[in-house]
Parts: C-alpha cells; sequence; structure tokens
C-alpha cells in the first residue's frame, strides 16, 4: 500500500462516520497550526502547510475540487505568511509578532475581495460540476480561508472573524461531504478562534500594536 492510499484509507468509525487518516492526520496538524497562531507562533505557517498537503488528500478522496484547490492555496500562502512573519520579527524590538485591528480601507478590501472571489470561483465550480457538488459553499470555504490567512500574516483580528464565518459553513460541508473528522475539528476550531480572537483583542491595546494602527496593507 502506497501512501497516498494508506491516507485514504478508513482509520476507524465513529457514531457511524468512516473516519479516513488524511481527514484526521490533517485537520489534527492544522487544530495545532491554529493554536500556534494563537500564541503568534511562527511555527503556525510550517504547520498549515503540512496540513494542507495531507488535506489535499483528504478531499481528493471527497471528490471536493474546491476543498483540494483551498488546500493548495493555503499552501502556497502559508508559506507567504512564513516569511511575513520572519520578517516581523526581525522589525521587532522583542522579536515579537505585532497585532493590530484592520483600517476601514483594508477591512474594505478584504470583504471585496471575499464578495468578488466568492462569486467567481463559485461561477467555476457551476460551470464545471467535477470541481465541486456543492459550488457555492465549497466557493465560500474557499475564498473565505484565503483572506483569513491573508489577515493572519498581517496580524490584523480580523483574522479571527474571517475564520468565524468559514467555520459556520465548514461544519455542515464537511459533515455531508463525509469528512466528519473535519466537521469535528471545525466545532474545536470555533472554540479556539474565540479564544484567539480575545487574546490578539488585547494585544492590540499595547502601544507597539496602536502605532501600527494605520499601516498600509
Amino acid at each position: 500500500m502506497n501512501t497516498l492510499n494508506w491516507l485514504n484509507s478508513e482509520a476507524f468509525t465513529a457514531v457511524g462516520q468512516r473516519i479516513i487518516w488524511s481527514d484526521m492526520l490533517g485537520n489534527a496538524i492544522g487544530l495545532a497550526a491554529l493554536a500556534l497562531g494563537w500564541r503568534r507562533s511562527i511555527w503556525t505557517w510550517p504547520a498549515q502547510l503540512l496540513s494542507g498537503v495531507v488535506l489535499v488528500a483528504a478531499y481528493a478522496s471527497a471528490q471536493l475540487g474546491g476543498g483540494v484547490g483551498k488546500q493548495l492555496l493555503v499552501i502556497t500562502v502559508a508559506v507567504w505568511g512564513w516569511r511575513q512573519w520572519t520578517l516581523g520579527r526581525q522589525q521587532a524590538q522583542d522579536g515579537s509578532i505585532a497585532v493590530r485591528f484592520a483600517t476601514w480601507k483594508e477591512r474594505g478590501l478584504l470583504l471585496t475581495g471575499a464578495v468578488l472571489g466568492t462569486l467567481a470561483v463559485g461561477g467555476l465550480f457551476t460551470l464545471y460540476p467535477s470541481l465541486s457538488w456543492s459550488p457555492w459553499a465549497d466557493a465560500y470555504i474557499f475564498v473565505g480561508t484565503l483572506v483569513a490567512m491573508v489577515a493572519q500574516a498581517r496580524g490584523l483580528v480580523e483574522f479571527w472573524f474571517a475564520w468565524l464565518l468559514v467555520d459556520v459553513v465548514g461544519v455542515p460541508l464537511a459533515f455531508s461531504s463525509g469528512l466528519a473528522f473535519s466537521g469535528l475539528v471545525y466545532v474545536i476550531y470555533f472554540a479556539l478562534v474565540l479564544w484567539g480572537m480575545r487574546d490578539w483583542w488585547l494585544r492590540t491595546r499595547t502601544p507597539a500594536a496602536r502605532a501600527l494602527e494605520g499601516a498600509p496593507l
């Protein structure tokens, strides 16, 4: 049995749901990545990269083309985010990652990108049904994940809000796609996102974070 076949093989069955290795391992690593992001650890990025690599196999097995595309995008953005945080640490006096709220201009750009991106990707999935059996939900998660990761790379508190909105659709879609472990992890994500949001929110009250308000996107 090669690695890909093993990743897509059944690990166990829980509550009538078949759990495959790629779904379980990829999401467990993704959960660790979110926790590392909460702690503003630069290791969140290599963890997200590895999670993306493993989850490509999971989404391919569920025939969710949008999910596969999303994970390929996650891998790409993780490399960019890793670089951004590395530069941020070098520029900070204490070597930490500064966080802040986005400006209204940045929020407008993120929201516009999310809407236009969802329309474009959803339209593509609709034209080519083989890419996804749930085009608009898949497109929403695809683009929402990208928006969240871009905001995280910029150290914006809005990153957590974007993840909350992704979770709202991600949980039911994962369960209905047969990726039960993904659905369970999304529920845990929700709790971590709330805690992480509070932590980053409090950190925006520091003088260094306030000085970054108004920094260009």
